[in-house]
């Protein structure tokens, strides 16, 4: 997690003929990070050609002004001016770039979002909470675990947290596509915190400052319907949590005591209640000085992953579980995903038309889904 995050590009795949495979392009413009995606298909599912992600803090200082700062949004141009490049380089074949909650509430989100166009030439598509949710879902959704009947999908971002309380079994036996159909989400819930929204409202400070940031947290996600219809559930055992969040992959590698990241040993690694609490107490009682220094923290989330901490502390108090799996993977996997089924089902639908005849033929109704707009 050190640097850039950025990966040289593999060699790329050729189709018979000496056509090469297209590649497809996910952009995530959160309101900590820049993350980029670019991924050609392989069957089910995709192989990365490149990745890059740069903390840009987009969101810093937005909850006192409202807006997003000159500062804030020339470091995102720059790192967005990389993606572009990087996009043009791989001759990416469908692209789509998501701003989430920083954009969503700043009062020139939608300024920013043209300046995006201009500069870079990227067309930046501010998505809603529902459809933040519902990525985050698709993009992790192998990692749902079936030995209990409710998962808990955790999305901790800088300036928001998503929750899906999604039914374990639907969600595995539909697969990616039918969950882009209709997401077996029973439940979901946005809420204006994040790492950089709520270490702003909260300066570290003082010996109880910690358990105040949980309480905070906890009275916040306690106004929520969710924490009577699926507390109970999860009190009796039946829940589990799934986090996709920066906040559960750092303290996954800390619980695993790794020298540097190492996305392969912590996607998809089970730590318990137990397990998680010696590594956040491993945080909580360093100097951020002394945290910058673990491996897989650093100076760049030093002063973040505390808040972090205190956000996933309050939800297993609410929705309390005996492991937590950590994904390294989320909304830019289910946009990926997303593109790759779109253009499947395009080829899919052209390849029928040729078949058929030109007499009229009846149109099938997909699902709706549950709880989203689409």
């Amino acid at each position: 997690m050190a640097g850039d995050g950025s990966t040289p590009s593999t060699a790329r795949r050729v189709r018979k003929g000496g056509q090469r495979a297209p590649t497809f392009a996910a952009l995530d413009l959160g309101t900590n990070n820049c993350r980029l995606l670019i991924a050609e298909r392989a069957g089910d599912s995709f192989r990365v050609v490149d990745s890059y992600s740069r903390i840009v803090r987009l969101g810093e200082g937005l909850n006192a002004t409202g807006k997003l700062s000159d500062a804030a949004m020339n470091r995102a141009f720059e790192a967005l001016s990389v993606c572009s490049d990087r996009i043009k380089k791989n001759k990416v074949s469908k692209v789509r770039c998501i701003g989430t909650q920083a954009c969503r509430v700043a009062e020139n989100g939608g300024q920013f979002a043209k300046a995006v166009k201009a500069k870079t030439g990227l067309s930046l598509e501010i998505i809603s909470p529902k459809e933040e949710a519902k990525l985050a879902l698709i993009g992790s959704w192998d990692l749902i675990d079936t030995s209990r009947d409710f998962t808990l999908v955790v999305d901790i971002g800088g300036g928001s947290t998503e929750l899906s309380w999604v039914d374990a079994n639907a969600a595995r036996s539909r697969g990616v596509a039918g969950c882009m159909k209709r997401p077996p989400i029973l439940g979901w819930g946005s809420f204006p915190i994040g790492v950089v929204t709520l270490s702003e409202a909260f300066p570290e400070d003082g010996a109880d400052w910690y358990e105040q940031l949980v309480q905070y947290v906890v009275d916040l996600l306690s106004e929520h319907d969710s924490a009577t219809r699926f507390g109970a559930l999860f009190q009796k055992g039946r829940g589990q949590l799934l986090g996709t969040s920066g906040t559960v992959t750092s303290l996954a590698a800390v619980h695993l005591g790794l020298d540097r990241y190492v996305r392969s040993a912590v996607d998809g690694t089970w730590v318990s209640f137990e397990e998680m609490v010696a590594a956040r107490e491993k945080l909580r009682l360093a100097t951020p000085d002394e945290r910058a220094q673990i491996p897989c923290i650093g100076a760049d989330r030093a002063d973040l992953v505390l808040a972090g901490c205190a956000i996933l502390d309050a939800i297993w108090r609410l929705w309390p579980s005996e492991r937590l799996r950590a994904a390294d993977r989320g909304l830019r996997e289910g946009v990926l995903l997303g593109l790759m089924q779109d253009s499947g089902g395009s080829k899919r639908r052209r390849r029928s038309k040729r078949k058929k005849s030109p007499a009229k033929t009846g149109v099938g109704q997909s699902e709706s889904s549950e709880t989203h707009d689409g």
